[in-house]
């Protein structure tokens, strides 16, 4: 990938103002988010790490400028970023401390 590549990628700061478990999947988190200007659904594959309860209120990056994907008859507006443990459970990337909505990462 080049860096022009990679400059379209729009990343993006959210925070998580409801989760829930997705009926029918173990591991399928719904998330509403907001972007500050907007607010989105996502679909994520972290139920097995995260508890839904434990996750509103807080901060995550996003890639923002996917096209909607739909699972399990639900749309997903984008993806937030993890990477994998040893165990390869997903563990969350997030600000380090509170960041405007909405943020452009870079």
């Amino acid at each position: 990938m080049t860096i022009d590549e990679f400059k379209t990628v729009e990343l993006r700061v959210a925070k998580i103002l409801e989760a829930t478990r997705v009926e029918g999947s173990d591991k399928l988190l719904k998330l509403k988010v907001s972007l500050g200007s907007e607010e989105r659904q996502l679909l994520a594959g972290i139920g097995k790490a995260y508890a839904p309860e434990n996750l509103v209120g807080t901060e995550i990056v996003m890639v923002a400028n996917l096209d909607p994907r739909m699972m399990l008859g639900l749309e997903s507006r984008g993806m937030l970023l993890a990477a994998h443990g040893e165990d390869g459970a997903p563990i969350l990337l997030r600000p380090d401390k509170e960041t405007p909505l909405g943020s452009v990462i870079s």
